[in-house]
């Protein structure tokens, strides 16, 4: 049974048993009010006790429903009920109580909690807002500027902030079915509160709403869903709580269906699959207990603070002793950066650097699970690296390579046990960046493959399997854009009209910004490299720039001109001058900010159709994976492809012909043509 009820003399204990997360299915509806009417009718129970079997409280709603015509109970009637019981419950919470978890335990008269707990509202990361109340009983047992920040971020609460702020009646640090039971007997001795509906608001300050109003707009930025939250908790404060509950209610409903909600289903589930792939299935990673860093700078640095986070012991190794030194300074860095941002605390700070060693002797990672390569990107530098490491570390160690653009197969030549290697191509800053793309050669193990992906869940990174090419899935993509973002500077738009545009679409700064800030020369190299191997990269204008050693925010000009100590960028009359003499046999056009956008992200996806048809990535849910978490993809467009989906492919096919025919980008590819005769793009050849 999906619920279940026993007895501890006058204390009914309810049980939902719903793996693996106790989420509320129909099933689990249907019994939680099944068990209010039998225990309301019992005179022999005076208190209610609900928990959960396994490791988390209720987590939220049934995944299997979403999409689906909603069943009866429906969640807010089955609040309500609990609400309304005639004996007092108890929610006792572990892990999380999330959503219409939290719901339910707003339901009940008192809500305990084990110290690891959370609770918490992520709705808006889904692009709606909570629909049992949610948002309507929080600022009735919280203050406003609490319910607030829980609606409008969806940040969950740990149990002891969550006490301090009244959220949770008691922390229950031993047994907690035995702890709430003493505490609902406790109760019974005492007048009981009100229920949450009968609660009064908490008040808010003179000129609150209107200053939460412009901080939720600046952090949502194009986002719906968290100003409407924010809608719902000052209609709560205001209204009375049966008018709040339809307002809201009325708002969740008109949220559910709404694109940036689908998006944002469509990247959570994503997501949710990523870090068990279905062509893994089945297999056993090998195990990761300790870790290895080779090369401590920037990249190497931020990928040992991630595996610290992790918990992993690090060793790091440098060419001599004061490579070594400058390397543990960045790594220190770092972790007082984040000690000084209030991050983690200083005591935690010292503790991950306790737990790395800093070596310039190779013969120290004979004993180590994992090494990762993260020196500078040059082919012959990487294979002596490995081929010392092979000469040292155990036969079964995994050995991978950090590379942006380099061919994994042409790095791991010659060396022993090639099925040990792989590709783990980090992004910077490695210790704060999400994305993590997994590269095989054709010899990698599929448990080594695994361990990679085990790796990402244990770095709480997104995992996405990618092919070899050059740039591999993000890199190969961003190519594309930047010469698309030439191209429009060719027929007439300026730096500041792309990047605006960009921006206004909802990424974090425009495609020019972007080099600007990463560094012109970098991808100089890359094109410059390209063209050793018989290329022809597009670049005719950023090829200028760097000759002239405009290299961006470093060399003080790049796209922009920047003054001393100030990172504002400012149009360039150089630039300008060599647009305007590279662009003269383009035709000239006016561009608008939709046209800029199209001219943009319709080439990005006609290029991952193109790797989607060679196999680079597997899934379409795989590049939008990438592009938001590497690349600043807006999360509520849903990732390119799914944003070209929802507009629909035939409209984008049509749009890539135009500019096609203007010289202005590729014409659609055969993937893309077949994708839009489907209405919708399938996975990877196999």
């Amino acid at each position: 049974m999906t619920v279940s009820i026993e007895h501890q003399g006058e204390v009914a204990i309810v049980t939902v048993d719903n793996p693996p997360v106790n989420a509320l299915s129909q099933a689990v509806r249907q019994g939680l009010l099944d068990a209010v009417e039998a225990l309301d009718a019992d005179p022999s129970v005076k208190a209610v006790v609900l928990t959960c079997v396994g490791r988390t409280f209720i987590a939220g709603a049934d995944v299997g429903e979403f999409g689906k015509p909603p069943m009866p109970p429906h969640l807010p009637d089955l609040v309500a009920r609990i609400e309304r019981a005639a004996k007092p419950w108890v929610a006792a919470i572990l892990g999380s109580a999330l959503g219409g978890g939290f719901e339910v335990a707003l339901g009940c008269r008192f809500r305990v909690a084990v110290p690891s707990a959370s609770v918490g509202l992520p709705e808006a990361r889904l692009g709606i807002v909570p629909g049992a109340g949610g948002t309507v009983r929080l600022p009735r047992l919280t203050c406003v500027e609490t319910a607030v920040d829980m609606v409008t971020t969806g940040r969950p609460l740990g149990a002891r902030k969550a006490a301090e702020a009244g959220l949770i009646d008691a922390v229950i640090e031993d047994d907690l079915v035995a702890g709430s039971v003493a505490f609902a007997r406790a109760a019974l001795d005492r007048p009981l509160p009100d229920a949450l509906r009968d609660r009064p608001a908490a008040a808010a300050a003179v000129g609150f709403w209107e200053s939460a109003a412009k901080t939720v707009a600046a952090r949502a930025k194009r986002e719906e869903a968290p100003l409407r939250a924010l809608a719902c908790v000052r209609r709560a404060a205001e209204a009375d709580f049966e008018a709040a509950i339809a307002f809201e209610r009325e708002t969740f409903l008109a949220l559910r269906g709404s694109a940036q909600a689908v998006a944002l289903r469509h990247v959570f589930f994503a997501e949710r699959a990523a870090t068990r792939p279905p062509e893994l299935a089945g297999v056993t990673p090998r195990t990761i207990r300790s870790a290895a860093v080779i090369g401590g700078g920037t990249m190497g640095a931020g990928i040992a603070a991630a595996m610290r986070d992790a918990g992993l012991p690090v060793i790091l190794i440098e060419r001599d002793d004061g490579a070594v030194e400058r390397g543990l300074a960045n790594l220190r860095a770092i972790f007082d950066g984040a000690a000084k941002r209030g991050r983690m605390s200083s005591d935690v700070a010292t503790e991950r650097m306790a737990g790395v060693t800093g070596t310039a002797d190779y013969a120290a990672l004979a004993d180590v699970d994992l090494v990762i390569e993260a020196v500078f990107e040059d082919l012959e530098v990487k294979r002596e690296v490995f081929r010392r490491l092979a000469a040292v570390c155990r036969g079964d160690a995994i050995l991978a390579t950090n590379t942006s653009y380099l061919d994994p197969e042409r790095i791991a030549e010659g060396i022993s046990r090639p099925e040990r290697f792989l590709g783990l191509h980090f992004f910077s800053p490695a210790h704060v960046m999400k994305l993590l793309e997994i590269v095989p050669t054709r010899a990698s193990a599929p448990e080594v493959v695994a361990a990679g992906f085990a790796l990402a869940r244990m770095l709480n990174k997104i995992p996405v399997h990618a092919g070899i090419c050059d740039g591999f899935i993000g890199n190969r993509i961003l190519k594309v854009t930047r010469a698309q973002a030439e191209r429009l500077l060719l027929s007439g738009a300026t730096p500041a009209d792309v990047d605006a545009a960009m921006r206004a679409f909802g990424l974090p700064m425009g495609p020019f910004e972007a080099q600007d800030l990463g560094g012109l020369d970098i991808a100089a190299f890359q094109r410059k490299a390209a063209r050793t191997r018989g290329e022809t990269p597009f670049a005719p204008i950023a090829d200028r720039l760097c000759a002239i050693q405009r290299f961006g925010q470093k060399s003080g000009g790049g796209w922009y001109d920047y003054e001393p100590d100030d990172r504002t960028p400012r149009p360039s009359e150089t630039v300008a001058a060599i647009i305007t003499e590279e662009g003269k046999d383009w035709p000239r056009r006016d561009w608008d900010e939709a046209t800029i956008i199209d001219s943009i992200v319709w080439p990005m996806v006609n290029e991952g159709a193109r790797i989607l048809e060679d196999g680079t990535a597997l899934r379409a849910s795989d590049i939008d994976l990438v592009k938001i978490h590497g690349y600043g993809f807006p999360r509520w467009r849903g990732g390119p492809m799914h944003y070209a989906q929802a507009n629909g492919l035939d409209k984008v096919v049509e749009a890539l012909s135009t500019f096609a025919g203007g010289g202005l980008a590729d014409p659609p590819c055969d993937f893309l043509l077949q994708a839009a005769l489907r209405g919708g793009f399938s996975d990877a050849p196999r």
